[in-house]
């Protein structure tokens, strides 16, 4: 093919016309245009028809596809290097990929290795053995041979939290709590993973881990590719709940998994749901422990992220740990305060 006759625009993301274009061409080839893309590039032939794109959310490649008219024809390749290219350029260099499980070969011969395959999903890395890495970096001390996991991402950390651990924890001989990673919520990771591990430092039993990308996060939810959307949750679960089960629970011998019950967030709770269903057929026994309540009301962190907004810092105390509180009142939590007002 002659490259002369095509051309490649990038969008930061697309907006008007040409992101109505690149939709239109998306469902054409079955896939779903996600709205936390931040940037995109189209190839273009010269009757300006989008032939082939691929787009980033953060270092997730998604929505890459190339018209069956051009396949065989290199188009893929240019736009995975495009990608990748703006990937560096962010410094972003541990980049995640989720397709479908025909493409595997092609996107192995362009530098990416399997993580995990699904019926539906296929989730890709750029590092050879990347999770096993992550994997192999979990400190594991030997307790007991009752182990179990909780994943929480404590937006902040509160003290429904608190109870949900340390009941869980009295359940086990070790307690994993997997901290997620994704730098997606009001209170950065860092201050997350640090007022989780303040708050049950004086539970012997419980190892506090982050997640890295590997589990619940932007690049193991690739909803956007998924034609039948009503079945999105469960096939959304299914890729999260693999990647726990043939890496975290084999690694560490996890045999169960504690969760909180969720009245709130229907997303959170259809999770939870498809969660018991997926482990209980794998011998993993799910344990759900009542929400937490103070004055008969539900505590939970968007509460307390509400309470921020007002500046309540008096019904904050109520509800939050020592440690969570000292915080909130530093000159750092002051300002993810007023930035959750602004926002």
């Amino acid at each position: 093919m002659e490259y002369n006759n095509i051309s490649i625009r990038c969008g930061y993301p697309f907006v008007g016309y040409t992101l109505r274009k690149l939709k239109t061409f998306l469902t054409k080839m079955e896939l779903i245009y996600d709205e936390g893309i931040e940037f995109s590039v189209c190839l273009f032939n010269q009757d300006d028809d989008i032939i082939a794109t691929g787009s980033l959310e953060g270092n997730v490649l998604k929505c890459v596809a190339v018209s069956d008219k051009y396949q065989g024809e290199g188009l893929a390749a240019k736009i995975v290097t495009r990608l990748v290219d703006e990937c560096y350029n962010n410094n972003q260099h541990h980049i995640f990929l989720f397709t479908k499980p025909k493409n595997q070969v092609m996107f192995t011969d362009l530098g990416f290795y399997t993580i995990i395959s699904t019926e539906d999903v296929l989730f890709m890395e750029n590092i050879k053995g990347g999770i096993v890495k992550f994997i192999e970096s979990l400190k594991s001390p030997y307790y007991g041979d009752e182990i179990g996991a909780i994943v929480v991402n404590c937006n902040p950390f509160t003290k429904g939290h608190e109870y949900l651990i340390k009941a869980a924890s009295k359940e086990c001989d070790l307690l994993h709590v997997f901290v997620l990673s994704e730098n997606k919520s009001a209170f950065p990771t860092d201050v997350r993973v640090k007022l989780v591990k303040m708050g049950v430092r004086n539970l012997k039993n419980v190892i506090v881990h982050e997640t890295s990308d590997y589990l619940i996060s932007s690049a193991t939810f690739p909803s956007y590719f998924i034609k039948d959307k009503e079945n999105v949750d469960n096939i959304n679960c299914t890729l999260d709940l693999s990647i726990f089960y043939e890496y975290i629970v084999k690694r560490l011998n996890i045999k169960k998994r504690f969760v909180g019950t969720e009245p709130f967030c229907k997303v959170t709770n259809e999770y939870n749901k498809q969660m018991i269903e997926f482990l209980n057929k794998k011998g993993i026994e799910v344990i759900e422990i009542p929400r937490y309540k103070i004055d008969n009301i539900e505590v939970s962190a968007s509460r307390v992220r509400k309470l921020l907004e007002k500046g309540n810092y008096k019904e904050i105390q109520k509800i939050v740990p020592k440690t969570t509180y000292d915080f909130l009142i530093s000159e750092q939590g002051q300002e993810i305060a007023l930035s959750i007002k602004n926002n």
